[in-house]
């Protein structure tokens, strides 16, 4: 290779971060990367992220900002950030009622709302603060609510208020029927692949790198350079290489998949379930105006039907939750064989499924009718009809859910350093409020990273 061709490929690479160039280049069959790694090796990184969802970026974030002076990157399969579960969820900021008192996931919510709505502000990225009633429609529920607002008041819910009448409930919600209800005024709803995109410029802001469509396949220690700088090699599914001296894991949806390549536990696998949505129509958007949410029922392990408005002005209803046959698996028709094959063979699973078995069928059935999920939807908002509803929009998202042996679903974080590596740490579990308490969790991760690696 003479002399001109370095220069110019060099020269072109100074652009390869951003997006349009990276297309251009793409388009074009240019393969910059692989040519300078002829020339100069690898490009080399102190800290990788893997997973461009909202808790990798997040973390990405905290860290540039706690480490100013380390070169760090985030890589992410897709050719966007956050198209996932971070772009299929329902929008709502969270405040912290639902969660066992003392675990990590109710603090960090209730930890996590707060900054934000800090967070928001500062950006001014555009939110709604439009609260949430959890209402009770019989007196089993009215005592489950009892136990909910003894919850709400141990992990320190700010505004929260016991609604004890149905004129209480609608003086919030005139459409709205029930005995009893929680008001919690701190809850709130934002576009959250924006604020994902927010934190990813904040990252690049910093000094940090973006690397999409760039899909983990293998990671591997250099036994040459163990003792340098840079010995964990990390590869890409079309065969690139970067090379990091320490890795942090948030793959979300295959975040079990990943922590495998470094023999990571098999336990918690992911299960992924599909929640689905019907869509008010347009002009009947002024049905509901705030969140409205069931209690949950414990024999149960998934919430139930709720109103969710979104910040574009529409109405979601639902979800139901259903098995999805891929993991990216949006739509019914979806299959991925792989996906499903490990999901079935998987004991957690089928001890889930046949626990279960009478529920599951109640939510697959609501899938394949409208109009048993209307059903549930009118012990909410009794006036709401067949007709209000948009035939032609059905959306939908896939939960990660981590699940042990047992069939148990696994509620809290799970965090997990490789034991080979010791350079390695695993995000394996970050369930929903994850997006809520995302800036939250970036501290966590952050400070066990700093804990396990010698940042410096």
């Amino acid at each position: 290779m003479t002399f001109s061709s370095v220069f110019a490929i060099a020269s072109l690479n100074r652009y390869y971060d951003q997006p349009i160039f990276q297309e251009m280049f793409q388009h074009l069959g240019f393969r910059i990367a692989h040519s300078l790694a002829a020339v100069n090796g690898p490009e080399c990184f102190d800290v990788v992220i893997v997973g461009g969802g909202i808790v990798g970026a997040a973390t990405a974030r905290q860290l540039s900002i706690n480490k100013s002076k380390l070169r760090m990157a985030i890589v992410e399969k897709e050719a966007e950030l956050g198209l996932h579960q971070t772009g299929h969820n329902s929008g709502v900021i969270h405040a912290g009622i639902y969660y066992k008192p003392g675990s990590l996931k109710a603090r960090l919510c209730v930890e996590g709302s707060a900054l934000a709505y800090q967070y928001l502000e500062k950006k001014k990225l555009p939110y709604k603060r439009i609260g949430k009633l959890i209402v009770a429609c019989d007196e089993i529920e009215c005592n489950r609510l009892t136990e909910l607002w003894d919850r709400s008041l141990q992990n320190k819910v700010p505004g929260v208020r016991l609604l004890e009448t149905p004129e209480e409930i609608k003086a919030i919600e005139p459409n709205c029927v029930g005995l009893k209800a929680i008001w919690s005024p701190n809850t709130g709803i934002v576009d959250w692949a924006m604020v994902n995109r927010s934190y990813a410029d904040d990252f690049r802001s910093n000094g940090g790198k973006v690397l999409t469509k760039f899909e983990v396949s293998k990671f591997r220690i250099d036994e040459k350079d163990e003792g340098k700088e840079h010995p964990l090699v990390i590869t890409s599914l079309d065969g690139r290489e970067i090379r990091a001296r320490y890795v942090i894991t948030a793959a979300g949806l295959q975040s079990d998949k990943v922590a495998k390549l470094t023999q990571g536990k098999k336990i918690p696998q992911i299960v992924p379930f599909r929640g689905e949505y019907l869509v008010l129509k347009k002009e009947r958007s002024d049905l509901v105006r705030t969140n409205i949410y069931p209690v949950p029922d414990p024999r149960f392990p998934f919430l139930g039907v709720h109103f969710t408005p979104r910040m574009d002005g529409s109405i979601w209803l639902g979800p139901n939750a259903v098995l999805a046959f891929a993991r990216e698996g949006y739509r019914f028709s979806d299959l991925n064989p792989s996906d499903l094959f490990q999901t079935l063979m998987f004991v957690g699973f089928r001890r889930l499924a046949f626990k279960y078995a009478s529920a599951g069928l109640d939510e697959f059935w609501r899938s394949l009718s409208v109009k048993s999920q209307l059903k549930q939807l009118q012990r909410f908002v009794p006036s709401i009809r067949l007709e209000d509803i948009d035939r032609t929009v059905k959306v939908a998202g896939i939960r990660a859910q981590a699940l042990d042996e047992m069939g148990n679903l696994v509620d809290d974080f799970v965090f997990e350093v490789d034991q080979n590596s010791k350079r390695v740490l695993h995000v394996r579990n970050a369930p929903s409020p994850g997006a809520t308490s995302s800036l939250a969790i970036a501290k966590v991760v952050a400070e066990r990273a700093e804990q396990e690696f010698v940042l410096s």
